[in-house]
């Protein structure tokens, strides 16, 4: 196996299910000679040519709404939003039409299609290259939501995502794309290649959509995490001693519930940690699940962890970002309940 970064497993990826199946297509704001402005698709034009990975116009609706059009014809595009914060453009023709044609033709059409976006904040982006709206997309029936963690998640989910018959939204990380970060801003950067995960198979392996990781097991309290949110719940709770088990979702939709729901059982305490805002935000609708189901075992209230809701301030980003103070806090009211 080789040693990858979350860039270097995503673009392997693309390679693989390019090389095995000629009807995927890549293309998106300066993925195609350029290489991605992260460098996810580096290398694919120049191995599969330019009509198999190339530039888009800056057009975010005319980049989904040629995608609807290919997928609906027999082709697999996997389509890169330069960053999440401008994927509302599209948002009309994600809603509207990938998440709706199975359903409109009764399943005569299927809509095998990805639509890839960086998110998140922890790079000093701005409002504007900082947003997290997973949940935008995640209440929206007839799509799949997917975020990774980790290199080798992020190839087996995103092969796991292309072959899929159904539409799928596959948010990356930006924060971790180059190392796992604990959030703890003022220390150095640990790299991928110090971790486990880093260890990425080369040729096609598949991660299954709708399967939690178990990161981290305990007893005393379950913790619901997702993207960068994983490795800042997993440091907090070993600085802060919590014998809790942190649990990746690594898809929100299709959702382990049954994992979740097994964990909370056992612990009788739940925390949520996302990084998006907090009202309506994902960690709600996990909130209400655990509490639907788990009522009589939980010995606390289940407690988020969120951003404010508040656009994503620059000056004031480590004051916005759930980190280790924050979670500090979370974790002592929910273990003194």
């Amino acid at each position: 196996m080789a040693t990858m970064n979350m860039i270097q497993a995503i673009n392997s990826a693309h390679r693989v299910m390019m090389e095995r199946d000629p009807d995927v297509v890549v293309y998106g704001e300066d993925v195609g000679f350029f290489g991605g402005v992260f460098r996810a698709t580096e290398g694919l034009q120049k191995e599969f040519g330019k009509t198999r990975c190339f530039d888009a116009p800056i057009s975010e609706g005319g980049i989904v709404g040629t995608a609807v059009g290919m997928a609906a014809y027999g082709l697999k595009p996997v389509i890169e939003i330069q960053f999440a914060d401008y994927i509302y453009p599209g948002y009309d023709q994600i809603v509207s039409e990938v998440a709706k044609i199975r359903y409109r033709t009764a399943g005569e059409w299927t809509m095998p299609m990805v639509i890839r976006s960086p998110y998140g904040g922890g790079i000093f982006g701005g409002q504007t290259h900082s947003q997290s709206p997973e949940a935008l997309f995640a209440h929206v029936a007839g799509l799949k939501t997917v975020i990774p963690s980790n290199p080798n998640d992020a190839k087996g989910l995103l092969i796991a995502a292309i072959e899929d018959p159904d539409p799928v939204i596959f948010f990356e990380p930006k924060r971790i794309y180059n190392g796992p970060f604990d959030g703890h801003h003022d220390r150095p950067v640990t790299p991928w290649a110090k971790r486990d995960e880093a260890q990425v198979p080369d040729g096609h392996y598949s991660v299954p959509l709708g399967k939690a990781a178990i990161v981290r097991p305990g007893e005393a309290l379950t913790v619901l995490a997702y993207g960068t949110m994983v490795h800042v719940a997993r440091a907090a709770v070993e600085e802060n001693d919590v014998d809790a088990e942190v649990i990746d979702l690594r898809t929100l939709l299709p959702l382990d519930i049954e994992t979740i729901e097994d964990s909370v059982r056992k612990t009788g305490r739940c925390l949520i940690v996302q990084e998006a805002t907090r009202t309506c935000g994902y960690g709600a609708e996990l909130a209400a699940l655990v509490q639907e189901r788990c009522f009589y075992h939980l010995e606390a209230p289940v407690i988020r962890v969120a951003g404010p809701d508040t656009p994503y301030p620059h000056a004031y980003e480590w004051a916005y970002f759930p980190g280790p103070k924050r979670l500090k806090a979370a974790l002592k009211k929910v273990m003194e309940s």
